[in-house]
């Protein structure tokens, strides 16, 4: 049996990068042994027996050799992998509760994050299974969940470092759309202009002094909340870049 590229993450330092030998009891689903080895099956995408590609479901036997491959969502392999329905190319995610500063990059880029300090375990995976949502944590336990499909363990600390980690990994660099969601509750922004009736019911809620300078507007369709491109708008802005700088060299 062997792992390959970022799977080895999970094994200890000796069954890294080689074939090993695994022994069992009775019936074995493919699945089952994958996790046993502490490797999270949503982070599994191609798995090879004998060079031939199988599902969770598949019963080991003896004389197998394996091969376990982790995402590949730069690459459309649905024609051999019997793992993925199809490759997630609008993705959308929950975090748990470790992630939140994560969570504010990740709606910053413009992407659908939900978070909610309150949900454990149980909470996260059902939401995760039932919205089609990819399950980002720190904790492979609870991506080892059954009816978790789609998730990922996040190996960076840092939460500059852990969006990118997530850019690169699922290939979404080309999907950023920065400033296009609330940081604060996840709705989506619109523009709103200085002469719009939207405008006009909301201009008591934005100080004079920015009223003076300001002719454009941004407003959470969700919350309300009001945004313009002050200073703390520049910051953000050079964090974006910042960010996008580290794009990796393909």
């Amino acid at each position: 049996m062997r792992f390959y590229e970022e799977l080895n993450d999970f094994l200890p330092y000796d069954k890294r990068k080689v074939a090993f030998a695994v022994t069992w009891k009775g019936k074995r689903s493919i699945k089952d042994l994958i996790e046993s080895l502490g490797v999270p099956h949503v982070e599994v995408d191609l798995i090879l027996v004998n060079g031939v590609s199988v599902g969770f479901e598949y019963l080991v036997q003896n004389d197998d050799y394996i091969s376990v491959y982790p995402v590949f969502e730069q690459f459309n392999i649905r024609n051999i992998t019997r793992l993925r329905p199809e490759v997630l190319r609008n993705p959308t995610f929950v975090c748990d509760v470790h992630l939140r500063k994560l969570v504010k990059y990740l709606r910053l880029f413009g992407f659908d994050v939900l978070y909610d300090e309150t949900w454990d375990d149980k909470d996260l995976a059902q939401i995760a299974a039932q919205q089609k949502r990819i399950l980002l944590t720190r904790d492979r336990q609870l991506l080892m969940r059954k009816i978790v499909d789609r998730g990922l363990i996040v190996r960076n600390t840092s939460p500059q470092k852990q969006i990118v980690e997530i850019l690169d990994r699922l290939d979404l660099w080309g999907m950023i759309n920065p400033f296009s969601r609330c940081i604060m509750c996840n709705g989506t922004v619109i523009e709103l202009h200085e002469n719009s009736e939207e405008f006009q019911k909301d201009k008591k809620r934005i100080p004079p002094g920015v009223l003076s300078w300001c002719k454009v507007y941004y407003k959470c369709l969700n919350c309300g909340r009001i945004y313009w491109e002050g200073s703390h708008y520049e910051k953000l802005t050079k964090k974006i870049e910042t960010i996008i700088s580290q794009k990796p060299d393909k």
